[in-house]
């Protein structure tokens, strides 16, 4: 009996090495779907190989560049997506079992024009309401309609806008109009 229950905690306790070190992170328990765009900052961190952690911006085309991998397209993908794409692009005769994982240390911003005390771009912040982007651009002007707010959507800029109240929530990338009042 004591056998049995010394190899069942050894290989409990290998299922849990394992899940830590196989490069598997979080997001990919669907934890964090949020799409990654054109101008979100990520950390890449290999454990064990300083030389290919690095902090990099997407750029406009929604590309990164990679040592070794050279330039990889992430529009779209999650954190966790892209931790499993550079993982399988090392395992496949660069390293012996990286972990990889990705954060994001800056999403981009949103913008919100019309009758706003300082319309423009922001940074996003997770949580973000609209109330609360309306109050980082300064409070609604006294012209202000607060039932006449759109959004266009990140990636949506051919469709027409969407109406959205103050307690919608916010995403990347979101152009916000606040329209006039004339009452």
């Amino acid at each position: 009996m004591r056998y049995k229950l010394k190899t069942s905690l050894r290989a409990w306790w290998m299922c849990l090495l394992l899940m830590f070190t196989s490069g598997v992170s979080a997001q990919e328990g669907g934890l964090s779907d949020y799409p990654l765009g054109s101008g979100d900052l990520l950390s890449i961190k290999v454990f064990g190989e300083e030389d290919l952690s690095l902090e990099v911006r997407l750029s406009d085309a929604g590309t990164i560049s990679y040592p070794f991998l050279g330039e990889l397209r992430v529009t779209g993908l999650s954190t966790g997506q892209l931790s499993l794409l550079i993982r399988d692009q090392l395992a496949d005769g660069y390293l012996v079992r990286p972990n990889v994982n990705v954060t994001v240390l800056e999403y981009r911003q949103f913008f919100i024009n019309g009758e706003v005390e300082k319309p423009g771009g922001y940074p996003f912040q997770p949580g973000l309401s609209l109330q609360k982007a309306v109050a980082l651009a300064g409070g609604f002007t006294e012209r202000a309609s607060k039932s006449k707010v759109y959004v266009i959507h990140d990636g949506d800029e051919g469709r027409p806008p969407l109406r959205l109240r103050l307690t919608d929530s916010i995403r990347p990338g979101d152009i916000i109009t606040i329209e006039e009042s004339f009452f």
